[in-house]
């Protein structure tokens, strides 16, 4: 029971810590590269990686990521 109990207790702080590191940020520019490469600019200056979330192009493009650890 004891193993068990610490298992679940391992498992639950590996969440939340990778969790709690997870960020998002956004980005506009007049292309979806130009968006792109303030996204990655920000996620080195964080020294992170990315995933970007989410895309909007009217007459800018509007781009969100989350940062997640390397």
């Amino acid at each position: 029971m004891t193993n068990v109990k610490t298992l679940l207790l391992i498992t639950a702080m590996t969440a939340m810590s990778s969790s709690a590191f997870a960020q998002s940020i956004s980005a506009t520019g007049s292309t979806l590269a130009s968006a792109e490469a303030k996204i990655a600019a920000q996620a080195q200056k964080a020294g992170a990686a990315y995933k970007i979330t989410s895309a909007q192009m009217n007459n800018q493009v509007y781009m969100t990521a989350e940062l997640t650890a390397k």
